[in-house]
């Protein structure tokens, strides 16, 4: 028996806001994954939790926290498997993570290639090889944005599972 009965303006207002933490994730402007997550809790609140519901909630709270840090991994993972150094690697997120805090939305992305071209130029001497690192490390965000996509939509829809059957 839910603590609050809902109404179904709310429902579409929480699902309106997980909306638009979905296209966040597309256009990295805001933390779209957080927002989801934030929305599931507040249903979550209003509602009250149950066993399965709870189960639910973890399982949207481990794909929030897996999704936020996918990014990072696989774009440090690319590019050490193409050569960067460990060095490199840590500066050009270290850069990601500033920028995306000075210069969103795209600050972060843009500081990160940048770091990490200029490092190996430095480092290897040799254009060609930064600018392939630069360019494995650019495909590899592309791919973290389709995987960041696919665990918000997997998200909205452990949601509405927990909304229309449980």
């Amino acid at each position: 028996m839910p603590a609050f009965d809902l109404t179904p303006v709310l429902i579409v207002v929480l699902a309106l806001v997980m909306l638009v933490g979905l296209i966040s994730l597309i256009i990295p402007v805001l933390p779209g994954l957080v927002i989801i997550w934030i929305a599931v809790l507040v249903y979550g609140v209003l509602t009250g939790f149950t066993l399965w519901s709870g189960v639910i909630f973890g399982l949207i709270t481990i794909l929030m926290v897996v999704g936020s840090l996918v990014d990072n991994i696989t774009m440090g993972a690319s590019a050490k498997v193409s050569g960067a150094s460990w060095l490199v690697v840590g500066l050009s997120l270290l850069a990601g993570v500033v920028g995306s805090l000075l210069f969103p939305p795209l600050g972060g992305l843009i500081a990160a290639l940048v770091i990490m071209f200029i490092s190996e130029v430095i480092r290897l001497r040799d254009l060609r090889k930064a600018g392939s690192s630069t360019v494995n490390m650019a495909l590899s965000f592309g791919l973290a944005v389709i995987i960041r996509f696919a665990m918000g939509l997997v998200m909205i829809g452990l949601w509405a599972v927990w909304l229309f059957l449980i």
